[in-house]
């Protein structure tokens, strides 16, 4: 990815994108009926009928454009819980062993499914946790700071949680954050990072560097790393790497195994629909899946599944990313998760990544014939190197754009300063969706008046 030669061509409506991978057209319209047939030939149309689609007062639905934040939930989340409340009221303690879906091992059910999202074999994943959580446990494990070398390199826009949970690394290991951290910074007057800085990063401090910690997809801009260019710049200075897929996963797909880069945590509750503040997933490369000498904080979860219940056991940790679990799993949150699986299981990643990038491909088309220069795109043009999401920078703007989106019925995402996010989620957004947000962003910007 970082070494595309993009060309961006706009030509009644024919818009070109080329890099040394592919080439294609698509000769979109700014009309209301390219949309609708757009929506009419999707392959994926029928799968947003599996999602409820949020309503105003009035009985409209909303056109909804924070997967990014938060996913919708799928119809069979609710028979998927159900069918744990059941067994739990039918059985008790019981339904660890006569659930209907024993709760015993109820994380294995995800485990196959989570892998092929994430482009990893099943021993490198685990669910469980929260995301925050999962990063500062697998720091524990490899995050091993020398006097020498305890450096972490974040990008300079990283999620706050992300730089919180690493300044509290250092701190606790001994080091001032102020010096502890390096900033992976994009050029400057551009929005996006550029990875030949992070190799002159590396080759100049490695040295000093412990770990780098990176989102592989930038949660402002929507930029999708080269991870596995990232994996070989840290390991040829010998640092540990990790990345943040919190804007990943379910989005793009980072094929954790071949990059080699170390470990990974992800939320579930944006891109893969699974509910507010529900449970996280977790990777480790294979090649630490047989190393029990790691350092790691222990718990009833991670010792030998087959002699958890005889309690006087010494710890015996589990081979694998289980081997990072510490307690025995809320079932009801994985219960939305397996209903939100089932649904990737079915679609496929690869026809999702295919409906996304014509879909964000169709709504810079849309922003390109807006008549103002207030407004800018700050997401890569190039669709291999974004996920499904477009940040649209509005020059002297504040929040009022994004309320008087949100009054018509656009739930977008507002950061400061003046970008607003919009993710076009290919589960349930359809083309018809994008077209009515950039008419009635036009409309407020060129008239300044709503639609």
């Amino acid at each position: 990815m970082g070494n595309s030669c993009v060309n961006i061509e706009f030509s009644k409506g024919l818009f070109y994108i080329w890099d040394k991978s592919f080439l294609f057209a698509m000769n979109y319209q700014n009309t209301l009926a390219f949309a609708q047939q757009q929506d009419k030939e999707d392959a994926l149309s029928h799968v947003r009928n599996q999602f409820h689609i949020p309503k105003d007062k009035n009985g409209n639905e909303w056109h909804y454009f924070t997967g990014n934040s938060l996913g919708l939930q799928p119809k069979s989340t609710k028979k998927y819980i159900d069918q744990e409340l059941e067994d739990w009221a039918n059985l008790g303690v019981e339904g660890h062993f006569e659930a209907k879906n024993p709760w015993l091992h109820y994380h294995e059910l995800l485990t196959d499914k989570m892998a092929k999202i994430v482009g990893a074999k099943p021993i490198e994943v685990v669910v469980m946790n929260t995301l925050t959580a999962n990063l500062h446990l697998l720091m524990v494990s490899f995050y091993r700071p020398t006097k020498t070398k305890y450096k972490i390199v974040i990008e300079s826009d990283a999620f706050p949680s992300d730089r919180y949970a690493v300044e509290s690394q250092l701190k606790f290991h001994g080091f001032d954050p102020e010096e502890g951290i390096i900033e992976w910074k994009p050029n400057q007057g551009e929005s996006l990072l550029n990875i030949d800085d992070l190799e002159s990063i590396i080759k100049f401090e490695g040295d000093e560097i412990a770990l780098l910690l990176i989102g592989g997809v930038n949660y402002y801009t929507g930029q999708f790393l080269d991870l596995k260019r990232i994996a070989a710049i840290g390991h040829s200075k010998e640092c540990v790497v990790g990345i943040d897929l919190a804007h990943g996963a379910g989005n793009i797909q980072p094929n954790l195994h071949d990059s080699g880069v170390d470990f990974a945590a992800w939320c579930t509750y944006k891109y893969l629909n699974s509910g507010p503040g529900s449970l996280a997933g977790l990777f480790v490369h294979e090649k630490h899946a047989h190393n029990k000498n790691l350092p790691r904080f222990a718990g009833w979860w991670n010792h030998n599944k087959e002699t958890r219940f005889n309690m006087r056991m010494p710890v015996d940790v589990m081979q694998g990313a289980e081997g990072w679990q510490l307690s025995n799993p809320p079932i009801l949150s994985m219960a939305a998760i397996r209903a939100s699986l089932d649904l990737f299981d079915e679609v496929g990643m690869d026809a999702l990544r295919e409906k996304s990038e014509k879909l964000t491909g169709y709504f810079e088309y849309l922003i390109s014939q807006i008549d103002s220069d207030a407004i800018k795109i700050i997401t890569p043009n190039n669709p291999k190197e974004r996920g499904c999401q477009i940040s649209i920078q509005v020059k002297n703007a504040d929040k009022s754009l994004h309320q008087k989106l949100t009054e018509n019925n656009m739930i977008t995402d507002w950061r400061e300063p003046d970008v607003i996010r919009c993710a076009p989620t290919p589960m349930y957004n359809s083309f018809e969706d994008v077209y009515q947000m950039v008419k009635t962003l036009s409309s407020i910007l060129c008239e300044g008046k709503e639609v």
